[in-house]
């Protein structure tokens, strides 16, 4: 099994769920962090959720890390805070910002395959 670190990055996310990572066939992969920065130019707020789209129906529904997390004007928040999430194949990240063209989002990964 190899392990492979990787950095998925998204820039200018509006106020829809935009997908920013979803797990590769064949693949497990560990979140290890998630920051979302605020590009808006003033206050808004940002949600990040987990899309679980798995065949093992005690751990496939989509659930929020973060609703309605408060990002002052060119502020950032790291998500996991040291936790780690273990993502199945097909599962998926997703955020959004509050307003149009609001958050940057950084996702730092490792893919077992």
């Amino acid at each position: 099994m190899a392990n492979t670190f990787k950095l998925k990055t998204k820039a200018g996310i509006d106020d829809s769920l935009t997908t920013i990572y979803t797990v590769p066939a064949s693949t497990t992969t560990i979140v290890i962090g998630l920051t979302i920065a605020n590009i808006y130019g003033s206050s808004i707020t940002a949600d990040a959720k987990v899309i679980s789209d798995t065949v093992d129906t005690e751990t496939n529904a989509d659930v929020y890390l973060v609703k309605d997390i408060a990002l002052a004007d060119g502020s950032s928040v790291e998500v996991m805070s040291g936790n780690k999430i273990v993502l199945q194949t097909t599962d998926a990240i997703q955020v959004k910002g509050s307003a149009t063209d609001s958050v940057d989002a950084i996702l730092g990964i490792m893919e077992i395959t």
